[in-house]
């Protein structure tokens, strides 16, 4: 009977442990959606750094409502952060994207082509990539390019075509407190773009800042340059997110 007490113990340490670390701290996340793509592969997981943007309800596990909206230690996402947020009229359902617009910013898409504050974003052809989908299976065809942001932040993007959904938007003016969110894969994101979905996100609803691929379930034979020993997507690991 006392080593099961013990026992009991010692599992209530560890979920304690757990339930502040990962509030506090980092947690795990796990990409569902191929809407990061090149950046985040179906199958990675993520190191999500819980004390970049500070504390409020929405870093706890189910929201509790007890806790209060307003940050302690209040701090301000960059522009091209890749971050984990909430939505509580999509079910608390969590999201990833990258950090776009911040607030005060005016975004727009104009034939493919990302325009900040009037000023269109260079990017730089860097291949094509031919891949099975995740969606249905058949073979997508996309051009790979690196993006440079205002402020020097580079990433790499995909895009199908300049002329698919999405690609031409209004100008949105991101409201004070909200950030404009897209997906690194700009044809197969639903995000800030889309305002029956998404639209601006608060900035309450920042949950941390992805910071770090841990491992991966990437599927090896999905026909991507992603190195792999057999079924093993080693390039995937221990990667910083950027």
């Amino acid at each position: 009977m006392t080593a099961l007490k013990n026992l009991l113990k010692d599992l209530l340490f560890v979920a304690i442990f757990y339930v502040v670390f990962t509030t506090l701290g980092y947690a795990s996340f796990h990409i569902p959606s191929g809407s990061m793509e090149p950046t985040l592969e179906v199958g990675d997981r993520v190191f999500v750094n819980k004390f970049t943007y500070g504390y409020n309800r929405y870093s706890a596990y189910f929201d509790p409502a007890f806790l209060p909206e307003d940050r302690l230690f209040e701090d301000t996402p960059n522009r091209g952060d890749v971050v984990v947020f909430t939505l509580p009229n999509r079910g608390s359902i969590d999201f990833i994207k990258r950090v776009i617009g911040l607030p005060g910013d005016r975004i727009q898409m104009r034939a493919g082509r990302l325009y900040i504050n009037g000023d269109m974003v260079p990017r730089e052809a860097l291949r094509q990539v031919t891949y099975a989908s995740y969606d249905d299976g058949r073979p997508t065809r996309v051009t790979e390019y690196l993006e440079t942001l205002p402020g020097g932040v580079t990433h790499r993007i995909y895009e199908r075509s300049d002329q698919y959904i999405w690609d031409n938007t209004p100008e949105y003016k991101v409201p004070e407190g909200h950030y404009f969110m897209m997906g690194d894969n700009r044809d197969g994101s639903s995000d800030s773009r889309n305002f029956q979905s998404m639209g601006f996100v608060d900035g309450k609803y920042l949950m941390g800042r992805a910071d770090i691929t841990t491992f991966s379930l990437y599927d090896c034979d999905q026909g991507k340059p992603v190195g792999c020993l057999g079924p093993v997507p080693y390039g995937r690991f221990f990667n910083l997110v950027r």
